[in-house]
């Protein structure tokens, strides 16, 4: 577990749904509830007992991780939390014997996913 002020960041805690869904809820309009899981590892910001971030880590089974549902509570927000989110993530990645972390955003992310340590390439997208 990692502490930064009154947030603590935790690698893998165990996670209820419907505390995932009431974070997800309050970040992203339109979210709907439903299950959560991971394939290689997930890290948790919590200040006291509150759920306030979370980002998910999946795996191919080889060297490459992509992150995947970085989301921080609105009341959190431009305060660093998302950056240490991603960066425990990449640590937990690499621990776990990733070389490689891949992450996909929208053009207004840019900027954050910068100062994650991305940088942008080329991908291939395709709407299911």
């Amino acid at each position: 577990m990692v502490s930064s002020g009154d947030v603590a960041l935790t690698v893998c805690p165990e996670l209820a749904d419907d505390e995932l869904d009431e974070l997800f809820g309050a970040s992203w309009p339109g979210h709907r509830p439903g299950s959560f899981g991971a394939v290689l590892a997930w890290v948790a910001a919590r200040r006291g007992d509150r759920l306030v971030g979370f980002v998910n880590v999946a795996g191919d089974g080889g060297v490459h991780a992509f992150i995947l549902d970085t989301t921080v509570h609105p009341d959190e927000r431009r305060r660093g939390l998302g950056v240490r989110l991603v960066r425990a993530a990449a640590e937990e990645a690499r621990a776990r014997g990733a070389e490689w972390l891949h992450v996909d955003y929208e053009p207004q992310l840019e900027s954050f996913y910068a100062r994650c340590g991305f940088r942008p390439t080329a991908a291939g997208l395709m709407r299911l």
